[in-house]
């Protein structure tokens, strides 16, 4: 079957092509050089948004410090919208391959959706693969968010029974994981947002069909698993809240929305993840965006695409 890029998305790509320089992709296992171009990626899609602070006047931010599971300390930072009314509340993790990206870098992301829904989120500055932690320290590093969220719930008027948990990318890999904690230590989670999520260390087998279209590519997803998991990387010595997909079972996790791009690598891991839900009779909300790459939504905000995304993300907010 041939695939079909989106017309906007196509457009945007052509401009920027025409923009710059082609350069040669990093090699595998490069992670450095993956996470100098994740991080200029971030910064230059970050600038198609209005900045904060000065555009999101009515959203205030504060940086608080948390301990994760090994001791380390955590930055995490607390967004809401002024006189919101008391109630849910969203944990965000960032994408970036689990090697690049940073809260500061999402700024704009969150605020933008404390700003439309009135609900107040936490961003977590989850420590990056493989230089300042590896294995399960960043999924334990936003569980530790989750946790200090439950634990500040009465001053920051926070029902703990209307907490979400939400990331891009690697991040909604991360929150994958985290829902899957909060199983097991028993911790309420109302509901789980994962959008293109980074799911499954063994999607390392390019497919020809999509080889055009990919913009976190095989290579790279190999370089971000390796550099997560080190040793255990191609064994089945991989913790299932590291890597959701091989979680032995779903029953018990909380709600779900999940969304993919078509022309995504974590298309089939995504999917096939929302079947395992509905499968054990989880609440799922799958959306399968037709002619869309990975992080087609931060690349064209202004595309039909990204508008009926956001529309459906903050529906889902909006709702717990």
């Amino acid at each position: 079957m041939a695939f079909t890029l989106d017309p906007e998305l196509a457009a945007v790509l052509q401009a920027l092509a025409e923009q710059s320089d082609p350069t040669p992709p990093p090699e595998r296992d490069d992670w450095r050089t993956l996470r100098a171009r994740g991080t200029a990626s971030m910064r230059w899609m970050a600038s198609l948004l209005p900045a904060y602070p000065s555009g999101y006047p009515l959203v205030k931010a504060s940086s608080h410090k948390v301990r994760s599971a090994d001791g380390a300390e955590i930055l995490v930072r607390w967004y809401e919208k002024a006189e919101s009314a008391p109630g849910s509340a969203v944990v965000y993790a960032h994408g970036g391959g689990m090697i690049a990206g940073s809260a500061d870098l999402y700024d704009s992301v969150v605020a933008g959706y404390v700003q439309a829904t009135g609900v107040p989120f936490v961003s977590v500055d989850y420590r990056l693969a493989p230089d300042a932690a590896t294995g399960t320290g960043p999924v334990e590093d936003v569980f530790a968010a989750l946790a200090w969220l439950g634990d500040q719930a009465p001053e920051l008027r926070v029902d703990p029974r209307r907490i979400a948990v939400m990331g891009d990318s690697a991040g909604g890999g991360l929150a994958a994981g985290v829902a899957i904690l909060a199983r097991d230590r028993g911790v309420p989670l109302a509901r789980q947002a994962l959008l293109y999520p980074m799911l499954d260390d063994r999607t390392l087998a390019p497919d020809p069909r999509l080889t055009p279209y990919v913009a976190w590519t095989w290579d790279d997803n190999w370089t971000g698993w390796h550099a997560l998991l080190g040793a255990a990387f191609g064994t089945d010595d991989v913790p299932p809240q590291v890597a959701p997909a091989r979680v032995a079972t779903v029953e018990g996790l909380a709600p779900a929305y999940v969304e993919v791009g078509e022309l995504d690598i974590f298309r089939a891991e995504a999917v096939a993840y929302a079947q395992r839900l509905a499968d054990a009779d989880i609440p799922i909300e799958l959306h399968l965006h037709g002619g869309a790459i990975h992080e087609y939504d931060r690349l064209a905000p202004a595309s039909r695409l990204a508008r009926r995304a956001m529309e459906d993300r903050r529906r889902v907010i909006s709702s717990l």
